[in-house]
C-alpha cells in the first residue's frame, strides 16, 4: 500500500525510494553569444576535440540557467543576462554516454568592451573565436551544428524549441 502525505515520514521514505531508482539525466547548458556582426562565439575546449558553445555540464541539483551562468563566469569571466531559452534537445545515448538534455540559452550580443576582455580563465579552454554560422558548422560536431541551427532560427521571445538529437520533435 502506497503511503500518503498524511504520514510525512512514510511519505518521504516512499519518495526517497523512488528517487533512488528513477533514471537520472545529464544536463548541459550552453549559451549563444554573438558580436555586433551576428557572428557566434565558439570556445576551444582542452579536454575534447573540436570547438563548442560556451557553457558546460550542470552540477548535481543545479538548474540549467544557473549552470550556464556559472560556466560563463568560471571559463570566460563573463557575467551576462540570459534572454531566454532557445532550445532543449534530448540527446539519445551515444558511445559510452547515457542520454542527456541539452539547453541553449540566448546570451544576446556582447559589447565591444566584453569582447576586448574575452579570454579563457581556466584550463578547460584554450581559445575563443567569433565565426559565422557556416564556419561554425565546420568546427563543431554535427549534433551541435543541428542544435545551433535550431537555436539561431528560434525567433526572440518565442517558446523554446524541443528537439530530438537536434531535429524538431514536436509540431506547432
Amino acid at each position: 500500500m502506497r503511503p500518503t502525505p498524511a504520514d510525512p515520514e512514510a511519505w518521504n521514505a516512499y519518495l526517497a525510494e523512488g528517487n533512488a531508482t528513477q533514471a537520472r539525466k545529464r544536463v548541459s547548458a550552453d549559451v549563444l553569444l554573438r558580436d555586433e556582426q551576428g557572428r557566434v562565439l565558439l570556445v576551444k575546449p582542452t579536454y575534447k576535440p573540436g570547438w563548442d558553445l560556451p557553457g558546460g555540464m550542470a552540477e548535481a541539483n543545479e538548474s540549467p540557467d544557473d549552470a550556464a551562468r556559472r560556466e560563463l563566469k568560471e571559463e570566460l569571466g563573463l557575467d551576462v543576462t540570459l534572454h531566454g531559452l532557445l532550445v532543449v534537445d534530448w540527446v539519445p545515448p551515444h558511445g559510452p554516454w547515457d542520454d542527456q538534455l541539452a539547453f541553449i540559452f540566448d546570451g544576446g550580443v556582447l559589447t565591444r568592451d566584453q569582447i576586448a576582455e574575452l579570454r579563457p580563465h581556466d584550463g578547460e579552454l584554450s581559445d575563443t573565436a567569433f565565426v559565422s554560422f557556416p564556419e561554425a558548422t565546420q568546427h563543431v560536431s554535427s549534433r551541435l551544428a543541428r542544435r545551433l541551427r535550431a537555436a539561431l532560427a528560434a525567433p526572440p521571445m518565442r517558446r523554446p524549441e524541443l528537439l530530438r538529437d537536434g531535429v524538431g520533435a514536436v509540431g506547432p
